[in-house]
């Protein structure tokens, strides 16, 4: 990801693998200061979503590791849900979520618009088919400006 610092980005390394042998998908770290406190968040996932439970016991197995490995020294470190709502960001976030229903916005119209409402119907390195109706709406990545689940209330 363009946007992670050195120290989130080594730590994304380091918490990469643990993470997936635990049976969960990283998404995400993040290394930031705020006020005067340094935090280290790791952001987790996987199907059916993330629970306290869950986070504690990513947070067991990484606390020692990264108290070995990582170079810099976090006041706070965090195992997180990356939240229902965010954007996706990685191919395996469709995988993670096949089957179930996203928005998406398109750079270019499709069908005639821009803002598409379907179910994950497949994902690969390629393509995107979304289940929109009965219509089968097969999107390539360039075309996706952005994609999230969708919440229903």
């Amino acid at each position: 990801m363009a946007g992670r610092s050195k120290v989130a980005q080594e730590a994304f390394e380091i918490c990469e693998p643990i993470v997936k042998e635990l049976g969960f998908d990283l998404v995400d770290c993040e290394y930031k200061k705020e006020g005067q406190y340094f935090f280290l968040r790791v952001f987790i996932d996987k199907r059916g979503g993330i629970g306290i439970d869950d986070c504690e016991t990513v947070s067991h197995a990484l606390d020692p590791v990264l108290d070995e490995k990582l170079h810099a020294d976090p006041d706070y470190f965090e195992v997180s849900s990356p939240g229902a709502t965010r954007p996706f960001g990685s191919l395996s976030d469709y995988i993670r979520h096949q089957g179930e229903e996203i928005e998406v916005s398109l750079f270019t119209p499709v069908n005639g618009t821009k803002h598409l409402e379907g179910i994950i119907e497949s994902a690969d390195e390629e393509k995107l088919i979304l289940l929109v109706g009965d219509e089968k709406v097969e999107l390539t990545w360039e075309k996706i400006s952005k994609a999230q689940r969708t919440i229903h209330f």
